[in-house]
């Protein structure tokens, strides 16, 4: 990270140095208030800190001259404001450039429509008046990736619903004691279904059921919501509690069901 950009104040002392090495020595210190915008109070704190520093000195009133430790310090910081400029060019033309999949066979420089389907993002040749659009940048061929670029409107997403499926612990009867009826019903609503715990993977076993994450549930729930797609997660109530204070911190739509057999209540 550049220097000043981590501080306001060696921020401003930069522009000051600037200021007095474009005009040096004869500038005063309201000349370069009103080019920085800033109080002339301010200024005169300011000056009197850089002369301390050893970046600036007083050649008399309204006189001031940046020193070669000064030169040195701005030159520091100019290599340090160019690198990161490289660094934002990257990362701007990355992200300026969409991955879709090609929902047909495309030319580059053709117009496409974009939209989403099962959170990945397609791109259509035939154009849609309410979906957004975008320019192929090369040619691909139906369910290839291609890249897009000029990417103009709004793609229309909503985003998933994540349901929490309690469990019983093994103090409780673990997997013995689950709804399997009721277990293969969400499973089939949801489309992705993740298991945390024993219990959980246990639960599905029984119910024939091969979950799609073992690992880092959490995060891949949160992240399939987030791209409009619904997601069960099987846990213990132990577990609960913590996983939805992650959801409603991300603003994400839950409901938590009970998948017990009949009679049994969770305490949640």
């Amino acid at each position: 990270m550049v220097e000043v950009l981590r501080s306001k104040n060696l921020a401003t002392k930069f522009q000051i140095l600037l200021e007095v090495a474009a005009s040096q020595p004869n500038i005063q210190q309201k000349d370069i208030a009103r080019e920085l915008n800033i109080t002339s109070q301010a200024i005169s704190e300011y000056v009197r800190e850089l002369i301390k520093d050893g970046w600036l000195s007083s050649q008399g009133r309204s006189k001031y001259k940046v020193t070669q430790r000064g030169v040195d310090w701005i030159l520091r910081m100019a290599r340090q404001l160019q690198n990161y400029s490289s660094f934002v060019n990257k990362v701007v033309n990355d992200i300026s450039i969409s991955t879709a999949i090609a929902d047909g066979n495309l030319s580059g420089g053709q117009p496409v429509s974009l939209y989403m389907k099962n959170g990945l993002l397609f791109a259509s040749p035939v154009l849609k008046d309410k979906e957004a659009r975008g320019i192929a940048i090369a040619e691909a061929k139906k369910n290839e990736d291609v890249g897009i670029s000029n990417v103009e409107g709004m793609i229309g997403l909503k985003a998933g619903k994540i349901t929490i499926g309690l469990m019983p612990n093994i103090q409780e009867g673990g997997s013995r004691n689950i709804d399997i009826i009721k277990l293969r019903e969400e499973a089939n609503r949801a489309g992705l279904v993740g298991a945390i715990g024993i219990e959980s993977l246990t639960a599905l076993k029984r119910a024939v059921i091969k979950p799609d994450y073992i690992y880092g549930v959490k995060e891949a729930a949160m992240e399939a919501a987030h791209l409009g797609l619904s997601f069960l997660i099987l846990c213990v109530e132990e577990g609960a509690w913590v996983l939805v204070q992650k959801l409603e911190r991300e603003n994400l739509n839950y409901e938590i069901i009970n998948l017990r057999k009949e009679g049994q209540l969770i305490n949640i």
